[in-house]
């Protein structure tokens, strides 16, 4: 949506209402993916399989977001963001309820990669909205709008255990697609492009950068979005099988993690802004890492939820100021580094979930969250690599 003839009076409730209809896309995609999680386990039970193959499932959901992701940045500079977010957001609506009929494995795994197509492509166009958004408006709106994501994963991690054991879970599927569905209905029609970048100068093909700085930022992005998968796919899983919980309490894990994140990212700029983006990413891997060693060591299921929503205080900045820092890199185009960090960040959302599949089939998932939590403190030691957020405004 381009404003070249239209006044200033014009042309406000349009950015007015391309904010909140972006706002609402994080919201609705994290809604669907939250909802995923607690539907985990009685897809397990239904196609018979166990956490290997489980793995290898999510493994194809994973290489279809990649590909979507590629995919969906050719359709953004072809046609705009808005276009390309309205395209991905129309399946992604359907996509639960096909997982949760589904009782075949082959089915499954393509259904799965269908999933992870939708949610991938929807991915990109959604935060190249936001920016295109924030060209127009002249404001700062990532970490809001990532805050919404959160919002929405924890009405669906939260909401759908309880919905689930009451009504099963196609029932909860088709809820959960209704309440999507007039979600983007009411704001798809506000949903704009903004003013087009300006055409710059330079090769026509990405190229990799030679510095190898960025891609130390990219491989801590990668570690760091690892910890937030293995909540998403694997705590309900985990609370089930290993700490004993019913259907209606597995969804709090995600919840939790989803719900407290949602509320730090709200505050995270200002304690940023406070205490350095050093100190800031220091802290909260340490806070991330003990209490995700909690969770795995839990006896309890109750514990193991409280532990993951600390989790996710720990977690909620350690993204946005990886991000920040890629994008201030001395000697890089920002497009470029942010490119390379993103991508390589969303291996270790989309495709190390699926690796502790592999691993938790041996070890078991407590094991795994363990061993994230040693990653995790591993992580702060590197946090000196964040300075560089601090040098311009993101």
């Amino acid at each position: 949506m381009e404003f070249p003839d239209m006044t200033l009076s014009e042309t406000q409730p349009a950015i007015h209402f391309g904010r909140w209809a972006a706002a609402t896309m994080f919201c609705v995609n994290g809604f669907v993916v939250g909802s995923w999680a607690p539907q985990v386990p009685s897809f397990v039970v239904r196609l018979g399989i166990d956490e290997f193959t489980l793995g290898v499932l999510i493994f194809g959901y994973g290489l279809a977001a990649l590909w979507t992701m590629t995919l969906a940045g050719q359709l953004i500079a072809r046609m705009g963001s808005g276009k390309t977010l309205r395209l991905f957001v129309l399946p992604v609506i359907f996509m639960l309820p096909l997982a949760a009929q589904t009782s075949n494995v082959w089915v499954g795994a393509a259904v799965l990669v269908l999933f992870g197509s939708a949610i991938g492509g929807m991915d990109v166009a959604m935060n190249a909205n936001v920016v295109a958004v924030e060209r127009q408006s002249g404001r700062a709106l990532m970490s809001t709008s990532h805050g919404f994501w959160s919002l929405g994963g924890f009405a669906g991690g939260s909401l759908g255990g309880i919905a689930i054991q009451t009504f099963g879970p196609l029932e909860h599927a088709i809820l959960v697609a209704t309440l999507a569905a007039v979600a983007v209905a009411l704001c798809y029609a506000h949903i704009g492009d903004g003013a087009p970048p300006p055409r710059e100068e330079g090769p026509k093909h990405f190229t990799w950068p030679r510095q190898v700085g960025i891609y130390v930022i990219g491989a801590m992005a990668l570690l760091c979005m690892c910890a937030e998968g293995s909540v998403l796919n694997w705590s309900a899983l985990y609370l089930q099988k290993e700490l004993f919980a019913d259907t209606a309490m597995v969804g709090f894990a995600f919840a939790g993690f989803s719900g407290v994140m949602a509320l730090t990212r709200f505050c995270g700029d200002g304690i940023r802004n406070r205490f350095g983006a050093v100190a800031t990413f220091r802290c909260s891997c340490i806070v991330a890492a003990l209490s995700m060693l909690v969770a795995g060591l839990s006896p309890w299921p109750w514990l193991a939820i409280a532990a993951f929503a600390v989790c996710g205080i720990g977690a909620a900045n350690l993204v946005p100021i990886l991000f920040s820092t890629a994008g201030n890199q001395p000697g890089l185009n920002s497009g470029v580094s942010m490119s390379v960090v993103t991508t390589i960040g969303h291996v270790g959302l989309l495709l190390a979930p699926s690796i502790i599949g592999f691993a938790a089939g041996k070890v078991g998932i407590a094991s795994i969250y363990v061993a994230v939590a040693f990653l995790l403190a591993a992580i702060s030691l590197m946090a000196g690599k964040t300075s560089a957020a601090d040098t311009k405004s993101s």
